[in-house]
């Protein structure tokens, strides 16, 4: 049984602030379950909650933390199976996508607990005081990250659990040391309601501060738009379009004390194709990015929206082969009726502008389901691109723009005149990357990370990955949000000068209690 209402510190809060239903974006129907919007009081006692948590959360041990995520992360185990089901009914993506997610969810739920455990994420940096130094004597600095308070995490449309209410914004956040509100996606809310009982149960059992997991519900705008205004909110997390990131920018703004707020925006991926792989293998090629295209509807935020390359007899080949792959491939069910409005109308309206060139659209079409994607290809010279911006805009689905240069030169001219973009692509042999040197510096300035002959739909969850890039692809490109680095967004630097050993944290401590690596005099030791 699905419980629709708010969870604020545990505990089940009802209120008379609307109620609304999910839908199967399939067939769309509505599917069991009512479900109560919050309102200015239930966001009132949620943040109140959750920084009376944080006084207590910021200083448990790290291996109290380390249990509590892989407590919630063997109760979303626990109800895989309905879990997966439900989800599957209100995104319309398919049981092993799912299944796969549930497992990413719950891996990068125990990853933070690995780090969280070990210690060193903290970067201690201990400068030993100098007495005799001359002719100003040296005090002792000893410095760490702190978690910097509640963090508000929405939840995204296209990964309702990865990236939702036990994603990986909430799982780094709780690393840190802090309380998590999580504003629950309108598109999945059964989903989330599920996610948030396992947190809130786990929260229980491991002993957590009551406060240290809330969850609202809302079916519009108001909800998120007053966690963010809300003075006890310290930062805030989003997933998702331009237009919504930039709104919760805005918002920030508005407040007396200013808050870092952490958006991933959208990318369209730019995939370079170097001429001596598209002459060798322009079929591989096409059929590799018909399947990255179309993967999951081309909902992906790392979906290849745009394909460069010069003109050639190897691109003639390539372009034919991708347009036969992407005509039978089959619709897919998007993740809502307005992500699927939504792409109808940016398709269409760049497809009418001047200049550009349909090479194929999907007929394989399923008639029997509502909301089904259309996969386009749709081709535009390197001169026509540059001049019209519209070209450049992210269309969120199984769309991909080819871009058509003369020579080396307009090829790079495009990529300068691209915005900044979450990933990259080369596709080249390795003896003709030499050659495009220039090229390869540009595309370093516009992405957060690049790939060398693969494909740019899916993100592995590590401690190298960087999955965040320039503005407007996120709002902080020193960021991540996917990986053990996405844990530096929710702390803030703190040093400590002249303390009693007795009274510095654990980590600062002169005997190095916790065993963790740190810098001391500018050395790197466990001493």
């Amino acid at each position: 049984m699905i419980n629709g209402n708010n969870v604020i510190a545990g505990n089940y809060v009802e209120v008379d602030g609307g109620v609304f239903n999910a839908t199967d974006p399939s067939t769309g129907k509505q599917l069991t379950g009512d479900f109560h919007a919050a309102d200015t009081l239930l966001i009132e006692k949620t943040l109140n909650a959750a920084t009376a948590a944080f006084k207590v959360y910021r200083i448990i041990s790290p291996a109290a933390k380390a249990t509590f995520l892989r407590t919630i992360a063997d109760k979303l185990t626990a109800i895989g199976d309905d879990l997966i089901n439900r989800a599957v009914a209100e995104s319309g993506l398919p049981v092993g996508r799912i299944t796969g997610e549930l497992g990413r969810t719950t891996g990068q739920l125990r990853l933070f607990a690995d780090l969280v455990e070990e210690g060193s994420w903290v970067d201690a940096v201990i400068d030993t005081a100098q007495p005799e130094r001359t002719p100003i004597p040296r005090s002792d600095i000893r410095r760490m990250f702190s978690p910097i308070g509640p963090v508000v995490v929405f939840g995204a449309s296209n990964f309702p659990l990865a990236f939702s209410v036990a994603g990986g914004d909430t799982a780094s956040a709780l690393a840190a040391g802090c309380p998590v509100v999580v504003k629950a996606h309108p598109a999945h809310p059964g989903t989330s309601a599920m996610v948030a009982a396992a947190i809130s149960a786990a929260a229980i059992e491991t002993g957590m501060p009551a406060g240290v997991f809330s969850m609202l519900y809302d079916n519009g705008y108001n909800v998120g738009a007053q966690l963010v205004k809300h003075e006890q909110t310290k930062a805030v997390a989003f997933t998702g379009s331009y237009n919504g990131g930039m709104a919760l920018i805005k918002l920030a703004q508005e407040r007396k004390s200013l808050i870092p707020v952490f958006t991933e925006m959208g990318s369209i991926n730019p995939v370079i194709l170097l001429p001596a792989i598209l002459n060798a293998e322009p079929e591989t090629l096409a059929a590799k990015y018909a399947g990255s295209i179309t993967l999951g509807a081309g909902q992906f935020c790392t979906n290849p929206g745009l394909i460069l390359a010069i003109k050639s007899e190897g691109l003639d080949r390539f372009v034919t082969s991708l347009g036969g792959a992407i005509e039978i491939t089959p619709s897919a069910t998007m993740l809502t009726a307005g992500i699927w409005k939504n792409y109808e109308k940016l398709s269409g309206e760049i497809l009418a502008e001047p200049g550009i060139e349909l090479v194929t659209k999907s007929t394989a079409i399923d008639k029997e389901k509502v909301n089904q994607s259309v996969a386009t290809i749709a081709k535009v010279s390197a001169e026509a691109f540059i001049a019209n911006k519209k070209f450049g805009e992210e269309v969120f689905g199984p769309w991909s723009l080819l871009v058509v240069a003369d020579d080396a030169a307009q090829l790079q001219q495009v990529i300068e005149s691209l915005d900044g973009q979450l990933t990259a692509t080369v596709m080249a042999e390795k003896e003709e990357l030499p050659l495009y040197g220039d090229l390869l510096n540009a595309l370093t300035e516009k992405t957060g990370r690049i790939i060398l002959n693969g494909v740019p739909t899916g993100v592995e969850v590590c401690a190298a990955m960087q999955h965040g890039g320039p503005f407007p692809a996120t709002s902080d490109s020193r960021f991540t949000s996917v990986g053990t680095g996405a844990v530096y967004r929710f702390v803030r630097p703190i040093a400590w000068q002249d303390w009693e050993d007795s009274l510095l944290p654990p980590e600062l401590q002169q005997a190095n209690p916790l065993n963790i690596w740190r810098q001391v005099n500018n050395k790197w030791t466990k001493e």
